[in-house]
């Protein structure tokens, strides 16, 4: 089994400038990541896509590979994680032949346990190489979701429950951000790590699922570290 690790980290941050490389505890954000699948038998290489040089560095310091900074169009506001993810694969498979799966792990989930990782993999493998995806149990459930139309608001789902209670209501998930593993075949045929069927990884802790995206959930992060 060969499984190319792929860390996508832009240097451009709207809502939380730096965050990549911002410290968190006694390290560079990206670190975590980096550091939690060294050495996973599965794990081939660890690539890292950025068009920054300063986030190469620390990424090559922290032992991951960077052999190029990211293309321009590939580096702006609309470029989306798969043509990233597709053009580091494209790159990889012609300089080192094919591997079984691409695992994104995106560098805003500092918590993810190597345990969680094997287990995705452990599933990827038991399923017949089927896409994983990294899920949490949402807070916020769908049938209780308002919208407004003119000045009044009115139930987001035509059968919702906002009548019902909260341990009443169906099971609902979300993508966590902190897990997705799929064949290169899946990515480049669908151009997507989700296309409506995949098996999940299912995360419970919600430690383990924060996603840092804004300064208070960077801040969220540092006071559990405190």
């Amino acid at each position: 089994m060969k499984i190319l690790a792929l860390i996508p980290a832009r240097g451009g941050s709207k809502r939380l400038p730096g965050k990549n490389i911002r410290f968190l505890g006694n390290k560079p954000l990206i670190n975590w990541t980096i550091e939690v699948i060294r050495g996973i038998p599965e794990i081939c290489n660890i690539l890292v896509s950025t068009d920054d040089p300063v986030i190469a560095k620390v990424c090559t310091d922290a032992g991951a590979c960077v052999p190029w900074l990211r293309p321009a169009e590939l580096a702006t506001d609309t470029a989306s994680t798969n043509d990233v993810a597709i053009h580091a694969l494209d790159w990889y498979e012609a300089e080192n032949g094919a591997v079984d799966g691409v695992l994104l792990l995106q560098p805003t989930s500092p918590f993810r346990t190597r345990e969680t990782v094997l287990k995705g993999i452990e599933l990827f493998v038991k399923h017949d190489l089927k896409s994983v995806i990294g899920i949490s149990p949402t807070h916020a459930h769908p049938m209780w979701a308002l919208k407004m139309e003119g000045h009044y608001l009115v139930p987001f789902m035509p059968t919702h429950g906002l009548g019902m209670r909260s341990q009443d209501l169906p099971p609902v998930y979300t993508v966590n951000g902190s897990f997705y593993l799929i064949t290169p075949a899946e990515l480049r045929s669908n151009r997507s790590f989700f296309e409506g069927t995949a098996i999940p990884l299912l995360v419970e802790s919600p430690i383990e699922s924060i996603d840092i995206d804004t300064e208070w959930d960077f801040k969220v992060a540092a006071s559990i570290l405190e």
